[in-house]
């Protein structure tokens, strides 16, 4: 961990309400990202040694904002009354009760909405929030769309640059355009939960701040939209998932598989209240690809030990599944199912074909390195591992993976 870790952790928690607090209010997305950047600098410098501010958030928005006004006062002299207010803020004092909390309320969703225009391609909506909403570097979300970094840098300027042609406004859209952009807005919600449930490289594993935030955009949504199943399903898939999320470490960071798994640290209630929506979702008989994950999650909430999985139903819903999202992905996933039902042969013969479209992913080398490891196949098996662990995973990934090359040597 770097020295000030529980800082940067403080900041990936803040960051998307505070982009979106500042692109509300500086219509400007490069701008927004410079000043929150630059505030995160300013605490660098401050609160090592004056400790952690009462509220984080609020203290890097007022300095923001501070600095956004400065910058607009060096370029645009004589706008400068109309873009911001001339009074100066201080962090330190009173800046709690200046935040307009029922303004920020819905920024994340709005600025969801913005990134998700109808001017952008489905790919630059993706690239263009992961980068401002999540955070993600340019490295790690190449990695997660299994492109070179030179062209999602591209992908990402292109976005920024449209919405800056088409003079894209920042307001909430109408509701009629609310329901044309929803299937992008709900893909970028699952994306931005995916990136909290298993992060896309660095140090920290798990980003729980991301999950909650997704699960709170959904919420969101779903009073907008309160009829629309797939947005249940959705719901339901987050709440299934993250109850798991206090059983998947160990307490120094190193990665418990699902079925090493102590299932009395599952959230019950989290389950339940997932259990409920999906059953809801499903009596309204329009199934989506998101039921179907959130059937999956439910399968392995329902089973008490590992050994009470029901691989075959899991091995059916992912071939469901195939038929929605026909992506190597999720056939991978798929693979993982039927090792359990028909050997890790089976499984492997499913991967083979996949090889060339996910060279770059490590979870496909890392599960045939699995398969290969099962059947005793060490060598091949080790080769696997050393191959996902140069493809970027996080530090608990890792250790994980070095944990498993270990332990194939000794077997050679």
């Amino acid at each position: 961990m770097t020295e000030h870790a529980w800082i940067e952790a403080h900041f990936a928690e803040i960051r998307p309400k505070a982009i979106a607090a500042l692109n509300r209010q500086f219509r400007d997305l490069d701008l927004a990202e410079e000043l929150f950047a630059s505030s995160c600098l300013k605490a660098l410098q401050s609160w090592p040694g004056k400790g952690l501010p009462d509220d984080p958030f609020a203290w890097l928005l007022t300095v923001a904002r501070n600095a956004g006004r400065d910058t607009l006062r060096r370029q645009k002299p004589a706008d400068v009354l109309a873009a911001a207010p001339a009074a100066t803020e201080t962090p330190e004092t009173g800046y709690i009760e200046r935040l307009d909390e029922r303004g920020l309320r819905d920024d994340v969703l709005r600025l969801l909405f913005v990134c998700c225009h109808p001017a952008l391609s489905p790919q630059d909506q993706s690239a263009l929030a992961l980068r401002i909403v999540a955070g993600l570097s340019v490295d790690e979300i190449a990695r997660a769309f299994l492109v070179k970094p030179k062209a999602m840098e591209q992908r990402i300027t292109r976005a920024k640059k449209t919405i800056g042609r088409a003079n894209i406004p920042f307001e909430p859209p109408t509701l009629t355009e609310r329901h044309d952009r929803l299937k992008s807005v709900t893909l970028m919600i699952y994306l931005l939960f995916n990136e909290g449930w298993s992060a896309s490289s660095g140090e920290v594993h798990i980003k729980a701040p991301l999950c909650d935030e997704a699960i709170r955009l959904v919420r969101l949504l779903l009073t907008l939209f309160p009829s629309i199943s797939e947005l249940m399903g959705l719901l339901a898939l987050f709440l299934l998932q993250h109850a798991r999320a206090k059983a998947r470490l160990k307490p120094n960071g190193d990665v418990i598989l699902l079925d090493d798994q102590d299932r009395s640290l599952w959230d019950g209630a989290m389950i339940a209240e997932g259990k409920a929506l999906l059953e809801k979702a499903l009596r309204h008989g329009t199934p989506g690809p998101y039921q179907i994950q959130a059937a999956i999650a439910a399968v392995h909430a329902d089973a008490k030990t590992s050994q009470d999985t029901d691989w075959q139903e899991l091995a059916q819903l992912y071939g469901a599944l195939y038929r929605y999202e026909p992506t190597p992905v999720v056939k991978l996933n798929q693979a993982a199912a039927v090792a359990q039902v028909r050997g890790p042969q089976a499984a492997l013969d499913m991967l083979d074909p996949l090889a060339e479209q996910l060279a770059d992913y490590r979870w496909y080398h890392a599960t045939r390195a699995g398969l290969l490891e099962d059947l005793h196949l060490f060598g091949d098996a080790r080769a696997a591992y050393c191959k996902a662990l140069s493809l970027g995973p996080t530090h608990a990934e890792k250790r994980f993976l070095a944990d498993k090359i270990a332990a194939c040597e000794k077997n050679l």
